[in-house]
């Protein structure tokens, strides 16, 4: 049953990767959606294949999740019957950098995670959750990592920031168990995207190697898993989900054929 048709879908980090594929799946399910990133040109380029192909409407936030005052600015700057009448959020944004042992790390690195993972999803949930709670109805997906769950050799930061999507999140669905909205944390393993292209600054041998000997999920993956939760009955909330590929175990036990 498609339970998505006509709802409003806001998602973060909707250019690339897994909040591309999410937008693109809930666009294939009737829901038009917000799309957010930095690059102007990215979004109108997923903002006309999306309405083209789909029919239906999107809506293009140029922003910068780590900037309060602009999530502020921008998401006000919506048209009201859509910022008004948001149904779910998706906090996708986020980051890593570098494999740098925790004392070694750069202050300026140390920032722009913490920034992202941490501040990011606060700032859009501190927007958005208030409009959810005046309509007593809404979803919330944050994604976190299982790297929230098990430490790894240099990802003390990363592993940090998402250790605390999994408090925010859980703390949210706490504070609105009263209401109908519904909170879920994503926790997916390793997933090949441009993730590990950022964590090296380009490095494009480096990224590879993470993936190699063993098949990744895709962002499609990630994205299916997303719009299959939201589209549950509304009397079903699943609280976290953790998915790998075949051939990880764990944060750290990965068998590479």
């Amino acid at each position: 049953m498609n339970r998505l048709s006509g709802k409003n879908v806001f998602i973060t980090g909707a250019t690339k990767g897994i909040g591309k594929s999410t937008a693109i799946k809930f666009a294939e399910m009737g829901a038009n959606v917000i799309l957010v990133g930095r690059t102007k040109s990215l979004l109108e380029e997923l903002k006309k294949e999306i309405e083209d192909k789909y029919k239906v409407e999107a809506y293009i936030l140029e922003l910068d999740v780590t900037k309060g005052k602009d999530v502020e600015e921008k998401i006000d700057s919506l048209p009201k019957d859509i910022k008004n009448n948001i149904d779910i959020l998706v906090n996708n944004a986020g980051l890593a950098i570098g494999l740098d042992k925790v004392y070694e790390s750069s202050m300026e690195d140390y920032d722009r995670v913490i920034d992202t993972n941490i501040k990011g999803v606060l700032y859009i949930t501190k927007k958005i959750v208030p409009l959810m709670v005046e309509r007593n109805k809404g979803y919330v997906v944050n994604l976190g990592s299982i790297a929230g769950d098990m430490a790894y050799y240099g990802g003390a930061v990363y592993c940090a920031t998402k250790a605390a999507v999994k408090m925010l999140t859980d703390t949210l669905r706490i504070e609105l168990v009263d209401t109908n909205i519904r909170v879920t944390n994503i926790k997916p393993g390793l997933v090949e995207t441009e993730f590990s292209k950022v964590r090296f600054k380009g490095d494009e041998e480096r990224a590879k190697n993470t993936y190699k000997g063993i098949e990744a999920l895709t962002p499609d993956d990630i994205a299916e898993v997303i719009v299959s939760t939201c589209n549950l009955p509304e009397n079903v909330q699943l609280t976290e989900i953790a998915l790998m590929p075949n051939h990880q175990a764990d944060g750290r036990t990965v068998y590479r054929g």
